[in-house]
């Protein structure tokens, strides 16, 4: 089954303007787009210019951007929060070892 493309609203924006001046069929094939898409971005535009191509709930592409990078930055803490524990964790084995060969 293939994936469905997800046009931003951006893309969409310009692709319009470019029926401005170009045929509809030059500008589906110059972004390889299907050609049934163009008369249901007009309408949605022509209904409502402000809110066209609002995403239907899903994030803007700098909001997702944001998002990844708190996701990395968490992660980023997690990990850093691991790798102490675990070299105090080596440190308490390392000095445990010296201890017992000291007694030896």
């Amino acid at each position: 089954m293939r994936k469905r493309r997800v046009y931003m609203r951006d893309f969409k924006l310009s692709v319009l303007r470019e029926l401005q001046t170009k045929n509809a069929a030059e500008v589906c094939r110059e972004h390889g787009i299907n050609p049934s898409l163009i008369p249901k971005w007009r309408k949605e535009y022509r209904e409502n210019p402000k809110r066209a191509f609002s995403g239907k709930g899903n994030l803007w592409k700098k909001d997702a951007e944001l998002e990844r990078y708190k996701r990395l930055l968490g992660e980023s803490y997690a990990e850093i929060d691991f790798l102490k524990k675990t070299a105090a964790r080596l440190q308490e084995l390392i000095a445990e070892e010296e201890r017992m060969r000291s007694l030896r």
